[in-house]
């Protein structure tokens, strides 16, 4: 199989789901002049070019969303801003790129490569924040304390200066001693310093939520090996410390640009795991490795397990990861009103939290862009409650290639395959809880492989073996089976 043919599978796949696999002429137009534009700017904008930003992220990425810079304060603090790519100045909402954006709500990764939400021009150009490169951007500046804990925040825009671009796997093998330091080390002498306090002050972040119970797990990815065009291999994608580090920064940007937007008075799209519905099958699996869980969901008991099985079986940790993981479920997205209480994440251990920091290549991250930088303005949310709420995902009927087992219809699948689930009360929060799935036996045209759509936003996939799994459009995952081949679209944090 090669990747023309994988392409195909990826392009037919994402319009049977009603994604976008290329953009419409208008939106092309509107992208390209971009160039020629001014980017929008006014109000208070520093000037932050100076400071020695760098960036980490994968070989082959070309759309930056966030840089960083740390300093050494009093008592072992530590001064951290992380800059956001102001994607919004190059993207008029309402306009035929947003229009794209909002329909696949995200970048589409496939073997075959990336479908990316905004137009090349934009997220591998204009709005990304490459090496060398003067950019707009959103500073969250943040006082993270010698426990962990973030004192003192502010949100601004500024100018800011990539001065080095480097990658997760050369900065994991210098930081474990393994590497030279970077080639633009030379250039810039602070380089190693600001590595070194980066890792610091990630690790202190992390410790603080593990503290409170952030899950320790392990799981698997692989990236395709091409040659000639053709497949040839899975390598698999390992974690590694530059990575964890990473994600450490960025999980505390989004806790203070939830709470931001919260004092602030401003709806917001928040991200959350709820506490597990399906304990009982984690009390299983952990009595079945002779260790007893509380009766009721506890993050710590559950990590403590998860430390264990990590130190007693490492080869077989990522199974039982994945096993966990399905039984957690999946993050939701939830539209917040200014009051709405704190809506906790199991997995991470942080509450009030909301992804704005990948507005290149995930449309929640726009939105939640554009309501900061009204806060900051002093002008009105730019969305109500109720258009977060509907951008946060609306109730469609998407079909797959008919299922082989669990197949209880007989009727083949028509355009109006769909049936909706019960519906459930929402809570002032405008979130939604989990509807039962719809059978087979339900009335109406439902057929075996198809996609039945529930109230409020949810989907539900029928996959072989498994019965049903949620699916929501700021979320979407695929899976295709061809010869040894496994094609993955998306999968969210």
């Amino acid at each position: 199989m090669n990747q023309a043919d994988l392409r195909r599978i990826a392009v037919e796949a994402m319009r049977q789901r009603g994604l976008l696999p290329a953009f419409a002429p208008q939106a092309l137009r509107e992208a390209e002049a971009a160039r020629s534009a001014r980017p929008a700017g006014g109000g208070d904008i520093r000037d932050l070019r100076p400071l020695p930003w760098f960036s980490i992220d994968n070989d082959d990425t070309r759309d930056l969303d966030q840089l960083s810079v740390a300093e050494a304060a009093a008592g072992g603090a530590v001064r951290l801003r992380v800059a956001i790519a102001d994607v919004d100045a190059m993207v008029r909402p309402g306009g035929a790129v947003d229009g794209h954006a909002g329909v696949n709500t995200t970048s589409v990764y496939t073997a075959a490569g990336v479908f990316p939400m905004l137009p090349e021009v934009l997220s591998t150009d204009l709005t990304s924040l490459h090496e060398g490169e003067e950019r707009l951007a959103v500073v969250v500046d943040m006082q993270v304390q010698a426990d962990g804990t973030v004192g003192s925040s502010e949100i601004y825009r500024a100018v800011v200066l990539n001065r080095a671009k480097l990658t997760y796997d050369h900065v994991s093998a210098w930081l474990d001693g393994t590497a030279p330091p970077p080639p633009q080390a030379r250039a810039l002498p602070q380089l190693e310093q600001q590595v070194r306090l980066h890792d610091a002050v990630a690790t202190q972040l992390r410790q603080w939520r593990q503290s409170r119970g952030a899950l320790n797990v392990k799981t698997l990815s692989a990236r395709p090996v091409f040659e000639a065009g053709r497949l040839v291999d899975l390598q698999p994608d390992e974690k590694n410390r530059a990575k964890d580090l990473i994600a450490d920064l960025m999980i505390a940007t989004n806790s203070v640009t939830a709470r931001f937007l919260a004092d602030k008075g401003f709806p917001s799209l928040r991200r959350f795991l709820q506490s597990p519905r399906r304990w009982d099958r984690i009390e299983a699996l952990a009595a079945s490795h002779g260790v007893r869980l509380p009766a009721q969901p506890d993050p710590l008991a559950l990590d403590a397990f998860l430390r264990q099985r990590r130190e007693a079986d490492p080869d077989g940790f990522a199974d039982l990861s994945l096993a966990i993981v399905k039984m957690l479920g999946s993050g939701e997205y939830a539209a917040a009103g200014a009051a709405t209480p704190s809506l906790a994440h199991f997995g991470l251990a942080v509450n009030d939290y909301a992804h704005s920091t990948a507005p290149n290549r995930r449309y929640p991250d726009l939105v939640t862009q554009r309501l900061v930088k009204a806060a900051l303005a002093g002008d009105a949310p730019p969305y109500s409650a109720d258009a977060l709420t509907a951008i946060r995902g609306t109730a469609r009927c998407r079909r797959t290639t008919p299922a082989r087992s669990n197949a209880r219809c007989s009727r083949p699948p028509g355009p109006s395959c769909c049936t909706a689930a019960p519906a459930t009360a929402s809570t002032p929060s405008s979130r939604v809880r989990r509807p039962r799935a719809p059978s087979c036996a339900s009335p109406g045209p439902c057929s075996k492989g198809a996609w039945c759509a529930a109230s409020r936003g949810w989907t539900w996939e029928m996959r072989p073996g498994s019965g049903w799994w949620p699916w929501t459009r700021s979320r979407a995952s695929l899976i295709s089976s061809g010869p040894r081949t496994l094609l993955r679209l998306f999968v969210a944090r």
